[in-house]
């Protein structure tokens, strides 16, 4: 059965109306009700990215993730992602043990290199070590989910000898996915792991990711994994509102909005024009933004071109008033949901 969720980053940015952001106080406790709220419209999981820079609030994922456990019952709360490469590992197995322990065993981590690079000065590592860092911290990651007691020798990680590393998981493994852009050394390193992979499709015609994901089978098949157990989630950029003109007008300013400053940053990248929006939001376009039938028919086809088991909309790409963001957890829950399990359960 199709999991569908929610991934936010918490962004900051300023709302059309007013000219001003929500300051990161508030749209943190804004994300615990959001995460109440999909619970309790029937949504799979919660997903929350990790940022450290001004027109994001979330820092430290693991925190809200805990703040939204304590009053939820059945969805799983994840990152997305948890930057590995400049995290601990150990700390980072213990946060999510907690955060099980909390939520009954629904917590899962999503782990990733990180498209943002600010968290690598700020916790002293180097860029140069880019891919080294991840590796390692993703194999040291492994191995403490696989036992208690840890016996490693590090590299760009310490070394431990034969210690216990506390609280365990409520599961008897916590639930690892690692995300990607869509590389294909990504893909053959993470199928290469046995492990489930996320693929951020921002961008572009989505179904382009199709050969990746097949490639990403080949290679589990190729090191003998069991491949019932071989996961291919997607997030994509979403926004749902009761009518169709309504979601797509309303929902350009806060995407032109984090798209530019995005792009002010990164040279590869380009303002946003209404053009490509509107062929952003399009048939072919990666996001899902329109009434709750139309992103239900959208999110059908994505699912089933590219033969996915889960599917998060990023809801919402910049600062959108958190009344219509509640509202559209509530339709994504009540309507669209519905509507697409019920088409895959009918599918042999």
């Amino acid at each position: 059965m199709i999991e569908l969720g929610i991934s936010t980053f918490g962004e900051t940015t300023p709302l059309e109306a007013t000219q001003q952001a929500p300051s990161h106080q508030e749209r943190i406790q804004q994300l615990v009700k959001e995460i109440e709220l999909a619970d309790q419209v029937g949504l799979d999981v919660y997903a929350i990215g990790e940022h450290h820079r001004a027109d994001f609030a979330v820092s430290a994922p693991e925190i809200i993730l805990a703040a939204g456990a304590v009053n939820t019952k059945n969805i799983r709360l994840s990152s997305a992602v948890t930057i590995l490469s400049s995290s601990d590992p150990v700390r980072v197995y213990q946060q999510y043990a907690t955060i099980d322990a909390l939520a009954n065993g629904r917590a899962e981590i999503m782990a990733g290199r990180g498209s943002f690079i600010e968290s690598f000065p700020l916790f002293g590592y180097q860029l140069t070590d880019y891919d080294e860092l991840f590796n390692e911290k993703l194999a040291m990651l492994l191995k403490i989910n696989d036992a208690t007691q840890l016996n490693w020798q590090g590299n760009f990680t310490q070394s431990v000898d034969n210690r216990p590393v506390y609280p365990r998981a409520t599961q008897e493994k916590l639930p690892i996915w690692v995300a990607t852009g869509g590389s294909p050394d990504s893909t053959l390193r993470i199928a290469s792991l046995g492990l489930p992979i996320v693929y951020a499709i921002i961008g572009g015609n989505p179904y382009h990711f199709k050969p990746l994901i097949d490639y990403y089978y080949r290679v589990a098949k190729h090191y003998q994994h069991d491949l019932s157990q071989m996961k291919v989630g997607a997030h994509s950029w979403g926004w749902i509102a009761p009518d169709q003109e309504t979601a797509i007008e309303s929902y350009f300013h806060p995407t032109k909005t984090l798209t530019d400053q995005l792009a002010s940053e990164r040279p590869h990248w380009q303002p946003m024009s209404k053009a490509q929006y509107l062929q952003a939001v399009g048939p072919e376009g990666a996001m899902l933004v329109g009434n709750p039938e139309h992103v239900a028919n959208k999110m059908i086809q994505l699912i089933e071109q590219l033969k996915l088991q889960r599917f998060m909309l990023h809801l919402p790409v910049g600062s959108m008033p958190h009344d219509q963001t509640l509202q559209a957890i509530q339709l994504y829950g009540e309507e669209v949901a519905p509507r697409v399990k019920h088409y895959f359960s009918k599918q042999p």
